[in-house]
């Protein structure tokens, strides 16, 4: 790790941030078909990526009473912890995956869906255990695999976390959501050059949503480039939602002036030895 990015203060916002992005991209790795499922289910008036605060809530309320009238329903359990999650109701996402999980234990989506929930509700070990039981040797799911290393990479375990990203790019190449968790998983141990390589990489694939950018426009952020961050988090947002992210990013990136010194820390001429990655 490189020696200006030692300090304890710059270690506790590099965590703080990846834990909360990490966690993000767990929640996020199935499609938005995969995680709204039309028939018995709410119809959804746009993608619930592209929802803000006001229609997250909306849609909450609206699944929250289909998920009441029939809460063993698997489809309609999952997409309603899901957007439980979205809106930071990780201890209700988590009871309600509880009981659609006791309702439906065979069931493959609603095991990955519970272990999901528990990850977010810091219940880690529980999670590993949930998504495993999820998973099928013959016919590996990446995306579990992929979440599994967002676990790992949450519990303090980043070769066990960066060995699972590459399980999954075995089975999915180039598949941005991967390669965006392990850019990630870098910024967790403070390597930010080599993140950002992983990072740029995911955003460059034809199929990236808007998350990885943010990603991207983080350790950018993180590295003292705040102008060229700010550029990456308006893309392909709307503008309401780009001014959030970048009022989000000053506001970590500006506590006690802390990109701007890990930028200035990042000019000073390194130490012998002090240049390796993990």
């Amino acid at each position: 790790m490189p020696a200006s990015l030692t300090t304890t203060f710059t270690n506790r916002i590099l965590q703080g941030a990846a834990a909360s992005l990490l966690v993000l991209a767990l929640a996020g790795c199935s499609t938005t078909k995969d995680r709204m499922t039309t028939g018995s289910v709410p119809k959804l008036t746009k993608p619930v990526e592209e929802m803000d605060a006001t229609e997250l809530r909306s849609a909450t309320d609206r699944l929250g009473q289909a998920y009441e009238k029939n809460p063993r329903d698997p489809v309609t359990g999952v997409n309603y912890a899901n957007l439980l999650r979205m809106n930071g109701r990780d201890t209700q996402a988590l009871a309600v995956m509880q009981q659609v999980a006791i309702a439906n234990p065979a069931d493959r989506n609603v095991l990955a869906a519970y272990g999901k929930a528990q990850a977010a509700a810091g219940q880690f070990q529980q999670a590993l255990d949930t998504i495993g039981r999820a998973q099928t040797p013959d016919r590996p799911d990446w995306k579990l695999i992929s979440a599994q290393g967002a676990i790992l990479d949450q519990m303090g375990r980043a070769s066990d976390a960066r060995q699972r990203y590459r399980d999954a790019l075995d089975i999915q190449p180039n598949e941005p959501s991967i390669l965006s968790n392990l850019g990630m998983s870098y910024v967790l141990t403070g390597d930010l050059r080599t993140a950002e390589t992983y990072l740029r990489s995911a955003a460059s694939q034809p199929t990236a949503d808007s998350r990885v950018r943010q990603n991207l426009a983080l350790v950018v952020g993180l590295q003292g480039r705040f102008s060229e961050a700010e550029q990456i988090a308006r893309r392909e947002l709307s503008p309401q939602q780009a001014d959030a992210n970048v009022a989000y990013l000053r506001g970590m990136l500006s506590q006690q002036n802390s990109w701007q010194k890990l930028a200035a820390k990042d000019k000073t001429p390194q130490a012998a030895g002090d240049s390796s990655t993990n």
